[in-house]
């Protein structure tokens, strides 16, 4: 299922995340510009408006956002929507269907919310699409949910739920979405917190895409809570896809990162706030 025009040029830059150098801030959240060709993208806008001071600093306008897409409905990755939408007057901001204010974490024993700010949903409903299935924004970008309902085991080893009619029910994860963007080197993925797994996700974008080339994955990885033996099973299980580059940081975790550095070399890079890569240039020599 690939597009007739694939992106000639891809480049993303990192507004805000949990580590930040120099004069630019961090916060526990995640906001990525990308630019792909012609068009403007905005991945999720942090926890609060700090994402909008470091464009600033950056020198990057955010009124020239053509469009917004919100990766899934957790407070780290929404909350800057109320500044989004006073920086910029017309770009949409594309949303899962059937995303609610309802995903609650578990906090020293009790149930937490984390989803999207009470209210904005409501607040900002002309400027938010709601989307369905495989989204083709353009020739050769899709919004891609995942390919099934039944992630309830992951949900509650990692104590994720949402709430429906005062019932709490491990998050299905449908509220969440993979940005898929084809390049000459293969697929680009973004998908900012892969609570799903990323190796789930690229079994996601196989079989509703059709695809297994992809080259670069870009996203936190929400691995904190796995063992080293877990995460030795992962090193093996991405030695054997053709992803050339990981680039992650947000929910990843210190030490899963530094275990993955040790495995796995240069093929995975840590970013942070200001970081910036050009797909371009993406080596493609074999791993």
């Amino acid at each position: 299922m690939a597009g007739d025009t694939m992106i000639q040029r891809l480049e993303m830059k990192v507004l805000i995340d949990n580590v930040a150098e120099g004069s630019l801030v961090g916060e526990w959240g995640l906001s990525i510009m990308i630019d792909a060709d012609d068009m403007r993208i905005l991945l999720d806008t942090g926890a609060s408006g700090l994402f909008a001071q470091n464009a600033d600093c950056l020198n990057i306008d955010l009124e020239s956002v053509d469009i917004g897409v919100l990766s899934h409905a957790h407070y780290d990755h929404s909350d800057g929507l109320d500044t989004f939408f006073s920086l910029n007057n017309h770009a949409p901001f594309l949303i899962r269907e059937g995303t609610c204010e309802n995903c609650f974490g578990i906090r020293d024993g009790k149930l937490h919310y984390i989803g999207i700010q009470t209210g904005v949903l409501k607040k900002h409903e002309s400027r938010i699409q709601y989307v369905r299935g495989i989204h083709e924004i353009e020739d050769g970008i899709w919004l891609v949910p995942h390919r099934r309902a039944d992630y309830s085991a992951i949900a509650l080893h990692n104590d994720l739920y949402t709430v429906h009619c005062g019932e709490r029910h491990p998050d299905s994860f449908a509220h969440e979405q993979s940005l898929v963007i084809e390049t000459k080197h293969g697929l680009v993925v973004f998908n900012s917190c892969s609570h799903t797994g990323m190796t789930n996700i690229l079994a996601d974008i196989h079989d509703m895409l059709g695809r297994s080339d992809v080259c670069a994955y870009v996203g936190g990885l929400h691995l904190y809570k796995m063992t080293d033996g877990e995460l030795d099973a992962l090193c093996e299980e991405i030695r054997h896809t053709p992803i050339q580059h990981i680039f992650t940081g947000h929910c990843t975790g210190d030490h899963a990162f530094q275990f993955l550095k040790e495995k796995l070399g240069d093929r995975i890079e840590q970013f942070s706030s200001g970081y910036r890569y050009c797909f371009d240039e993406l080596n493609c020599h074999d791993y």
